[in-house]
């Protein structure tokens, strides 16, 4: 297997290539990606980091970070082949590090199962805030036809990584019914914990049945949108995809 490097690009043709790769990744037309090179020139010079992943001398990865309120860092787009997500991403934590930054945030589709097991169950971030309707209508290859709502994800840099309390899913009430016709979410009932499926790949079912994806979407917007009102925040999401909200109880750390 090629040796894959990492390192974070300031030139004008590696910009490109990493506006190109982006536009790959989200199937955009190439004379319209989703953040051209000079838009990411201009966040290099404002002292963010566009950090690139190499397979040998193949473009396998890339990432754009920048600076937020309070000295804290923003993930604007993280994207790589497989395998290599992680040390992407560990890549924009040792840089925000060293540029004094204790918390990361980024938005990710809810509704992708595999991305919130990476972000919550393989990073240790917790989704803090369910947005919706994010960026409004989108028209690139992935999310076309679809209404944009987005989880942001909180990242402790100083402590990633931390254990969450599954609870027990089976013996919990039903609270509500998906598209297909199974449960969609379960409440225990002490009110510590919810938890909410998603479709096993929204990506494909997006392509082959976009009515039945905006009813996936609605469907968990109404528990998303209900928990997080009741202080319920994301904090893992299974191999079979069903996301723990968890709320803390008065005594809790």
């Amino acid at each position: 297997m090629s040796e894959v490097s990492i390192r974070t690009v300031h030139d004008v043709a590696g910009l490109g290539a990493v506006s190109a790769y982006f536009g790959e990744v989200w199937q955009t037309p190439r004379t319209a990606p989703p953040y051209p090179a000079e838009v990411l020139c201009s966040l290099v010079h404002t002292g963010g980091a566009v950090h690139v992943a190499h397979r040998g001398e193949r473009l396998a990865g890339a990432s754009v970070a920048v600076f937020g309120p309070g000295g804290d860092v923003y993930s604007l787009v993280a994207a790589a082949d497989q395998g290599l997500g992680l040390a992407v991403k560990q890549a924009q934590r040792a840089w925000a590090l060293e540029s004094g930054a204790r918390t990361m945030r980024w938005t990710f589709d809810p509704l992708v199962g595999r991305n919130a097991r990476f972000n919550l169950a393989k990073l240790g971030a917790v989704g803090t805030e369910y947005v919706v309707d994010f960026y409004g209508p989108m028209s690139d290859g992935v999310n076309g036809g679809d209404e944009s709502d987005r989880l942001t994800a909180t990242w402790d840099l100083a402590a990633p990584g931390r254990p969450y309390d599954p609870g027990d899913r089976e013996g919990a009430p039903v609270t509500h019914r998906a598209p297909d016709d199974g449960p969609l979410a379960r409440r225990d009932l002490a009110g510590r914990h919810i938890w909410c499926r998603v479709p096993d790949d929204v990506v494909k079912l997006r392509a082959a049945d976009p009515e039945l994806a905006l009813r996936w979407r609605r469907a968990v917007r109404e528990v998303f949108t209900e928990a997080f009102a009741q202080g319920f925040r994301a904090t893992g999401m299974s191999r079979d995809g069903w996301y723990t909200l968890t709320r803390e109880t008065e005594g809790d750390a």
